[in-house]
């Protein structure tokens, strides 16, 4: 038995344009670009902790993210890398979800990546299961984003948001 469960230490993203990738990230989300093989991986820094039950920071960081070259997935022994070298373009993918900062707001980070390439996937749409208000994106090299506002589900919601 386990004393301690394995734990999620990142998530990384495809890309044909990791340097580019990297940008929107910074730009779209305010997270630090990490260059940490130019071109072929990058780390993406959110910064700050996650928040504890009394509502001040905990000693946990937030998680980091990273941005890995399709043609040239690193880390691997191989290395010129190996098939597929292509990204990921039909059916469901894998997605992250982006608490909104109280410094920031779901309409600057929409019109930010929208502005930057991204398709808009939805908005304005309440996912009671977790009591927040999510949008989605999908950045220019397919990967998804689904961004939310922990307790923003209430009765008096204008009549254009939904529900499920």
């Amino acid at each position: 038995m386990m004393k301690r469960p394995n734990f999620l230490a990142y998530v990384d993203f495809a890309s044909t344009d990791v340097s580019a990738t990297g940008d929107f990230y910074d730009t779209v989300l305010g997270w630090k670009h990490d260059r940490q093989m130019e071109g072929l991986y990058h780390r993406m820094l959110p910064g700050g902790f996650f928040t504890g039950s009394d509502g001040k920071d905990s000693e946990i960081r937030h998680l980091h993210m990273g941005i890995f070259d399709a043609a040239n997935a690193r880390p691997h022994p191989e290395t010129n890398g190996v098939e597929p070298r292509t990204l990921a373009s039909e059916g469901r993918r894998a997605r992250i979800w982006v608490e909104v900062s109280p410094d920031d707001s779901h309409d600057r980070i929409i019109a930010e990546a929208e502005k930057r390439g991204a398709t808009i996937l939805w908005r304005n749409h309440i996912f009671t299961c977790f009591g927040g208000l999510t949008d989605a994106f999908r950045d220019p090299w397919n990967n998804e984003v689904v961004i939310w506002t922990e307790n923003a589900d209430s009765p008096d919601l204008a009549p254009h948001i939904t529900r499920e």
